[in-house]
């Protein structure tokens, strides 16, 4: 048996959160209301999110060794997230993130910084740490090391699911060893060329042969094509506080649900669920649910629906 359930290779970063009553004009000036250092990071909340649900998790990252990288690690380790396998780099900053949070829709705008001694090359991605887990979480950046890692999951029979929100150089080495993509709304057609993100998810998926192509939509929701047909979820209403961090943890849930044996259907109405409660607290990783809160939130009836996406919902999939 698998020493692991999910072992996420990739991002962690440390945000600086800058709460603003509204976010100001071009070339304006506005008070800022609160100022909070918070952990973040696309792999690194995703697998807080894990561990939250009860999943066994092991990262594999590197971090400075400066004040950033001591809270990212302090919060990981409190997590009860396996840690061995992080590198601490000498004389390097930590990924970091201004954030600016509007007050009053709790959108967010993020300003980030990473520097060259973080990356991760090919042949420090081993094999033998791969094959200890039961699914595979990956996103965009170190493109070679990820690709790699991407390509020994296949062999060994691990799923890989990606989360990807631009375009990365060489980033179409990947994805043929990808089980599940699940991209921001702005991936598909940036990635293809097609205008119309629907065309451009099911080209993806059928041009690369993943088993879902799935696509978060913000308010919306998320959009999924699988066995040639879509699958439509909408959003969960909440009270927003901040959306920092929502599609890291609706990507964390989605690996539980794959784990879980749940339908496509059911995992994106899961992942939604604890995406929306994530948003009512403020950073990257302020509201992640426990499993009886996500049910609770399943429970609740008030959703927001994007009509064009639920007009797909169980319709054959298209690529003209």
């Amino acid at each position: 048996m698998p020493d692991f359930d999910v072992l996420g290779i990739g991002l962690n970063a440390t945000d600086t959160l800058l709460m603003v009553p509204h976010f100001p004009a071009y070339a304006g000036k506005i008070r800022i209301v609160d100022e909070v250092l918070s952990p973040g990071g696309q792999v690194a909340s995703a697998l807080v999110a894990c561990a939250r649900l009860g999943l066994r998790v092991k990262y594999i990252g590197t971090v400075g060794d400066d004040e950033r990288g001591r809270i990212q690690m302090e919060s990981l380790r409190y997590s009860g997230i396996d840690l061995e396998h992080v590198q601490v780099r000498r004389n390097c900053p930590n990924q970091s993130a201004y954030i600016v949070i509007d007050a009053s829709t709790g959108e967010r705008t993020i300003f980030w910084r990473r520097e060259e001694c973080l990356r991760i090359r090919p042949e420090e991605i081993d094999p033998a740490q791969i094959a200890r887990a039961r699914l595979l979480l990956l996103d965009g950046h170190d493109t070679p090391a990820i690709a790699r890692a991407a390509e020994i999951a296949r062999a060994r029979g691990v799923p890989v699911v990606i989360d990807v929100d631009t375009i990365y150089p060489g980033f179409e080495h990947v994805l043929p060893n990808t089980d599940y993509l699940v991209s921001s709304s702005e991936f598909p057609a940036a990635f293809t060329g097609e205008p119309d993100p629907v065309v451009a998810l099911a080209r993806i998926q059928e041009h690369y042969g993943m088993k879902v192509a799935a696509m978060t939509l913000g308010a919306h929701g998320a959009l999924a094509r699988s066995e040639g047909r879509y699958t439509y979820s909408p959003a969960f209403v909440v009270n927003c506080a901040d959306t920092t961090g929502a599609g890291d943890v609706f990507h964390g849930a989605f690996c539980y649900a794959v784990l879980q044996g749940m339908s496509l259907a059911e995992a994106l109405e899961f992942s939604n669920a604890m995406a929306a409660l994530n948003c009512t607290a403020v950073g990257a990783r302020g509201g992640i649910a426990t499993l009886d809160q996500v049910r609770a939130q399943l429970g609740r009836t008030e959703r927001r629906i994007h009509p064009d996406f639920a007009a797909l919902d169980g319709q054959a999939a298209h690529t003209d």
